[in-house]
């Protein structure tokens, strides 16, 4: 209705325990690619430079309402009136007022979402980081399955990759959510984690289990034991690529072990964790493009490419992880947002 491009963004780490140093922001253009957006995007949504800008004073701010019971109709209805009542066209830049205007989850249906997140590529700085994470990662797998008796294969070493929420932010958080909401799914213990990743049908042991967890905010240092036979956990300092993860920001080290999760062969994550979500959105939609459109296989048939689970959720007798998939036609974002246990492979 406006006919407007958004103004670059700028992204942040969001933590729980709020260490200063690790929540600057970073431009959009450092982790995604801006042109390559721009042309996948056409005709949905563009970003322009602040640079671009022409007359950067006179900005018009539209006032938006906020709480959680702002609905998409009362905010179509004010965005009309402020169309038709205010010299809207006179300003180069209108600035949204209010708490979270126009993103509500229930504001956006996840194809819609979807459509941008297709439209977000990596800067190649970034990208051939992780991809130096996963050829270390195959490579201590091939080493595994050269060994006597374990026979050889020309495709990939597979590997594990598991988001592991035990960092101190989270379990402090976590436990407080379930005392607070009642729900008793959300946390998990590293031996619960451990347990359950084992659990998983027809894994191709010996493999390799990569961690995804932020070392900086770790108190635990008995991560890699505890672990099934066949299983070899890995995290940054023993796989050889912390100076990799060294060398950049917070975010860039969430965006290089994004990727890290989302190539792995199998992906175990926190139902309540935005980064896990969003890998297993991510995942769904690849499987998607691969002409999959089948939802969830029981424990006896073959897993489809790419599979997911969630570990803080049980599944049946076997009592593992649960499987999980985004469902791409929910009306609401909320199944792939933060406080959520929607996986649409329950029952």
């Amino acid at each position: 209705m406006l006919n407007r491009t958004f103004l670059m963004p700028s992204l942040s780490a969001s933590l729980f325990c709020k260490k200063i140093n690790r929540l600057q922001p970073i431009s959009f253009d450092k982790v995604f690619k801006f042109e390559r957006f721009n042309t996948l995007c056409e005709g949905f949504v563009q970003l322009a430079r602040y640079s671009d800008l022409k007359n950067r004073t006179g900005v018009y701010d539209l006032r938006k309402g906020s709480g959680r019971k702002w609905t998409v109709e009362r905010d179509l209805e004010q965005l009309k009136q402020s169309i038709i009542n205010g010299p809207i066209d006179m300003h180069e830049v209108i600035r949204m007022v209010g708490k979270n205007p126009f993103l509500w989850h229930g504001h956006w249906p996840v194809k819609d979402y979807a459509r941008v997140f297709e439209c977000l590529v990596l800067v190649d700085d970034i990208s051939k980081e992780a991809d130096k994470v996963v050829s270390k990662i195959r490579q201590i797998g091939r080493k595994l399955r050269s060994e006597p008796g374990m026979g050889s294969s020309l495709r990939p070493a597979p590997y594990v990759a598991v988001h592991i929420r035990v960092e101190i932010d989270w379990m402090i958080h976590c436990k407080k959510l379930e005392q607070r909401s009642g729900v008793s799914q959300i946390c998990s213990s590293k031996q619960e984690i451990i347990e359950r990743v084992g659990k998983i049908i027809n894994l191709e042991a010996p493999i390799v289990v990569y961690l995804a967890v932020a070392d900086n905010l770790l108190n635990d240092s008995s991560l890699l034991s505890g672990w099934n036979k066949g299983l070899v956990p890995c995290e940054k300092k023993n796989l050889g690529v912390d100076g990799i993860y060294k060398k950049h920001s917070y975010l860039i080290q969430s965006a290089i072990d994004n990727e890290v999760c989302s190539k792995a062969d199998i992906f175990v994550g926190n139902s309540f964790s935005t980064f896990s979500s969003h890998i297993v959105f991510e995942r769904t939609q690849k499987m998607m493009r691969m002409g999959s459109t089948s939802s969830c296989k029981n424990e006896n048939e073959v897993d489809v490419q790419w599979p997911s689970y969630a570990y803080n959720i049980a599944a049946g007798e076997s009592n593992g992880p649960q499987k999980w998939m985004t469902n791409m036609s929910d009306s609401s974002l909320r199944v792939i947002s933060y406080d959520s246990n929607a996986i649409s492979c329950l029952g």
